[in-house]
């Protein structure tokens, strides 16, 4: 039977033994850094939902005849050591892989699509040989290998209209006892994996640009490639400009940015909005908006601003030079029923 390791993550300010042990982060989300959590309300609101779903997983998993070990990592090197109950033999080139035949599996309990995304960051910066150790048995069109499948374990109950989190776009199962069915008994959905040249990854997608206080969107100007696309050449007037994995992003506002965002097809959506100035039959003037796509294996977007914001996988951050994301296709796999 396989060893399974729930992992979450935590915060610093959470002392051992503090209740659940989920930490801040499992409620408020993390960004980059799992020590740091931005959720409201005290330790004690925070760590009360998650405690539920995440015992009662791995009670069906033990149930089922599981060894579970249930880990709260409070930082990037918490992380890394769960991750290395992955690792395969040592390799004659030196290189730390993953081992396909492993019977440890991995249960990540995500508050939020940033949390999924900062254990995947964590996955590749292990296993990505770099450049100049390059192995031949590499995909021609990857610079990782096959990443070792995970469960996701949904702590926020499903959301009801506006932007649906990860698990929901893929048709994952958000009840425990069910996600323990998938994890020992499903398959591995293998899906695309966007890098960037900031160092990070992106599972779902980016969205760049922001509003005022009153929710007007505020332009900015920007060069968007797509491979040998130009959508913008950095003196248009863009609204927002999309980078889509799946289809998280896919409207703001109600307007179409991505139409066909599809996480297991080895592109990347692009599109960007742009307000388009036209005048009536009686000269008055009317405001469109026009949206620009293009699919392809990479986009690079360089902001004419001093710093664009945007938001990847549910991150804020600040967009000050140039920006690169390309796709791995099938990099990384989720437990499936």
């Amino acid at each position: 039977m396989y060893d399974v390791v729930l992992l979450t993550l935590g915060s610093e300010r959470d002392a051992p033994g503090g209740g659940c042990g989920s930490g801040g982060a499992c409620c408020g989300g993390a960004p980059e850094d799992p020590g740091k959590t931005t959720g409201a309300g005290t330790a004690e609101e925070r760590c009360e939902t998650p405690r539920v779903p995440v015992l009662a997983c791995a009670d069906a998993l033990t149930a089922r005849g599981a060894r579970v070990e249930t880990v709260t990592a409070r930082s990037d090197a918490e992380i890394d050591e769960v991750l290395a109950r992955l690792d395969a033999p040592p390799r004659p080139d030196g290189l730390t892989w993953p081992d396909p035949d492993s019977k440890t599996r991995l249960v990540v309990a995500t508050a939020s699509d940033a949390q999924l995304r900062a254990v995947l960051r964590r996955l590749v910066r292990r296993y990505a040989p770099p450049p100049s150790r390059r192995p031949d048995d590499l995909p021609g069109n990857r610079t990782v290998p096959d990443l070792p499948p995970v469960g996701v374990l949904p702590l926020d109950p499903a959301r009801g209209g506006g932007q649906r989190d990860l698990a929901a776009q893929l048709g994952l199962p958000r009840d425990p006892a069910t996600v323990a069915a998938a994890v020992l008994d499903g398959t591995p959905r293998r899906l695309d994996l966007l890098r960037n040249d900031g160092g990070s990854v992106t599972l779902d997608g980016a969205l760049l640009g922001a509003t005022d206080e009153a929710g007007r969107p505020l332009h900015w100007r920007g060069r968007v490639e797509v491979d040998d696309a130009v959508l913008s050449d950095g003196d248009d007037p863009l609204l927002a400009c999309a980078v889509g994995n799946a289809g998280g992003y896919a409207q703001l506002d109600g307007l179409p940015l991505l139409a066909a965002a599809d996480p297991a097809d080895g592109v990347v959506e692009v599109a960007v909005a742009l307000p388009v100035v036209t005048r009536s039959v009686l000269g008055r003037k009317r405001v469109r908006f026009e949206v620009r796509r293009a699919r392809g294996r990479a986009v690079a977007v360089i902001p004419r601003d001093e710093r664009v914001p945007y938001l990847d996988d549910g991150v804020e951050g600040e967009l000050s030079r140039k920006r690169s994301w390309w796709v791995e296709p099938g990099a990384w796999a989720v437990w499936t029923a």
